[in-house]
C-alpha cells in the first residue's frame, strides 16, 4: 500500500511552488504518491485552507504548512508506511 501526500495550493503562490519542488524531489527516494489540489475556485477548500497554503498532508494527516522539511517529510512518510503494515 502506498502513502499519499497531498499538496493544497493555488496558482501564483511562490511558497506553493517551492513546496511542490521539495515534494517532487523526495517522492521517488522516499516512496510516496504526490497529489496536488488547486483550492482556487472551490469555496469550501478556499474557506478551510486559503490562510495556510501551501498545506501538505501525509496519509490524511496535516503535516506541513508554508514550508516542507525534507527530513521531517521522510520521517512522516516512513511512519505512515509502518502504521499501514500493522493495520
Amino acid at each position: 500500500m502506498s502513502v499519499e501526500v497531498v499538496l493544497y495550493g493555488a496558482p501564483d503562490c511562490g511558497l506553493c511552488d517551492e513546496a511542490k519542488r521539495v515534494l517532487e524531489s523526495q517522492a521517488g527516494a522516499v516512496g510516496f504518491e504526490l497529489r496536488t489540489v488547486d483550492i482556487s475556485g472551490d469555496e469550501e477548500l478556499e474557506r478551510r485552507h486559503r490562510q495556510e497554503i501551501p498545506l501538505v498532508t501525509v496519509d490524511g494527516r496535516r503535516a506541513f504548512k508554508f514550508r516542507v522539511d525534507p527530513t521531517e517529510l521522510r520521517r512522516r512518510v516512513l511512519a505512515a508506511k509502518a502504521s499501514q503494515s500493522t493495520a
